[in-house]
């Protein structure tokens, strides 16, 4: 005869009935590649300038561990040179040499180059003291390469790059720099304009009021370029 079961029940915690909705799965970030890190670098270094990219920053931003950025780049300062060179990549024409219209060439790439600058305020910082990377070559290249087309000598080739070089820099950091607001400026005008006698030639010009920066890197641009033509 069998045994009567006891009648306490057991102490097993009951399981409970497997769940009919679907589990939702954490979504997952995109590989970490070289391309990746310099892009989040460079979105990075717009928001918060040179001194706002670390390397933990930086990998927090892409989701990621510190330590597996470097797979990936050597250091911060490699980070630096790839952003930089990734935002100066030039994408005008590259096949025009020809002298009768090198002026518009010459035009063309240096205002390039000072809207991505300004576009990305850091790389005027950067650029004097990064190795120069394989984009900021081409464009040098291209320069020279026309330059030279248009009967630019070689002994003159070096001062009228470096020349096109100082301008473009100086332009880009000033105008990134030059914050005043349109009552500062005729605030300062006006102070100018009871110092005449001491400051007669930029008070007449009205050079506080002046904020045509474009037309005014352009017209700078011309000068330069009429003292950098071939010489016959």
């Amino acid at each position: 005869m069998a045994a009567k079961r006891s009648g306490t029940q057991s102490k097993r915690p009951q399981r409970k009935a497997a769940s009919l909705q679907p589990v939702q799965e954490p979504r997952s970030e995109a590989p970490l590649s070289l391309e990746r890190i310099v892009a989040t670098a460079v979105d990075l270094l717009d928001a918060e300038g040179v001194d706002g990219l670390k390397m933990r920053r930086l990998a927090d931003r892409l989701g990621a561990g510190a330590m597996s950025l470097y797979w990936h780049v050597g250091n911060k300062d490699e980070v630096f040179d790839l952003a930089l060179d990734a935002v100066l990549e030039y994408r005008g024409p590259s096949h025009r040499v020809e002298a009768q219209d090198w002026r518009g060439d010459v035009v063309h790439m240096l205002e390039d180059w000072r809207a991505v600058m300004l576009r990305h305020p850091w790389s005027a910082s950067l650029l004097p003291r990064r190795a120069l990377g394989p984009n900021m070559l081409n464009r040098l290249e291209l320069l020279s390469r026309t330059l030279s087309g248009a009967g630019v000598s070689d002994a003159d080739l070096n001062v009228a790059i470096w020349s096109l070089w100082n301008y473009v820099m100086g332009a880009t950091i000033t105008r990134a720099s030059f914050d005043l607001s349109d009552e500062d400026r005729a605030a300062g005008q006006q102070r100018l304009a009871g110092l005449s006698e001491h400051y007669p030639t930029i008070e007449r010009s009205r050079l506080l009021l002046d904020n045509d920066w474009d037309g005014a890197f352009r017209k700078g641009l011309d000068l330069l370029l009429d003292g950098l033509g071939p010489r016959r």
